[in-house]
């Protein structure tokens, strides 16, 4: 799988970004698939996130590495009962894919939260594609996936973990969907973040999946509230390889 053009993924950045951060993220990207290694665009920069600027982001970034690659939320966690919302319809077999996509993969695109849950996710589910930058948008994400797919390089599941870092609308949530067109199935992660944006966010995604036979939503933000101690203290990170990480990656795991 060929990494994408990085002229083509070239955002402007009004600030610095911290070296550490960038160190951290490094160490976690080599402990990943060589799956997500090939599909995963460089670390975006200078730009702050929830608020919070890239020197704390980089402090924060740093206490993630205590990762130690084993799921301790064990194999029956309760928290996975009950969170996902009503919307979500029961589970049938997944339609075949548009031409041009990768059959059986699945591809992650998403944020800062999306690089928290990364370990975790890549060991439930091996070899998927994940595509997570610190301050992606919705509509970069869009053009992320527009790119993967125009490459060839699109899988036939995709899981859009986008919204902590600014607003969706329903235009914007049709957009996407229009590039997803023919996936077979898409499942979105609602969002968790002290931010006005969040219920408007979840419930954009309530409000427009059932209109989608192939979407589905992954409740992480019932998860998060009911167990406010899996996140960091800004109320929207987490551990890598902790709790959290892995209750967000079973609940997409859950809708795939």
């Amino acid at each position: 799988m060929r990494t994408l053009p990085s002229h083509s993924r070239a955002r402007a950045r009004g600030r610095t970004a911290l070296v550490a951060y960038l160190g951290a993220l490094a160490l976690v990207t080599a402990s990943c698939s060589a799956a997500s290694a090939s599909g995963s665009r460089p670390p975006k920069v200078g730009r702050s996130v929830l608020g919070r600027t890239e020197t704390e982001m980089g402090v924060h970034g740093l206490a993630h590495m205590a990762w130690q690659g084993s799921d301790p939320t064990g194999t029956t966690s309760p928290v996975l009962t009950g969170t996902s919302p009503t919307t979500n319809p029961t589970t049938t077999t997944l339609p075949d894919p548009a031409p041009g996509l990768v059959a059986g993969r699945v591809t992650v695109v998403g944020d800062s939260v999306t690089v928290d849950a990364q370990p975790a996710l890549q060991a439930l589910i091996p070899k998927c594609q994940v595509d997570a930058q610190v301050g992606e948008q919705w509509e970069t994400g869009i053009e992320a996936l527009q790119q993967l797919r125009d490459s060839g390089q699109l899988g036939s599941i995709v899981v859009v973990a986008l919204g902590t870092n600014g607003p969706v609308s329903v235009s914007e949530f049709a957009q996407m969907m229009s590039v997803l067109n023919g996936v077979s199935r898409v499942v979105f992660v609602t969002d968790h973040a002290p931010e006005y944006w969040e219920e408007q966010n979840d419930a954009v995604f309530e409000a427009q999946v059932p209109h989608y036979p192939t979407a589905r939503i992954a409740n992480w933000d019932a998860a998060a509230k009911a167990n406010p101690s899996w996140l960091y203290s800004d109320g929207t990170h987490m551990p890598i390889g902790g709790a959290g990480s892995y209750v967000w990656a079973r609940l997409v795991k859950a809708e795939i």
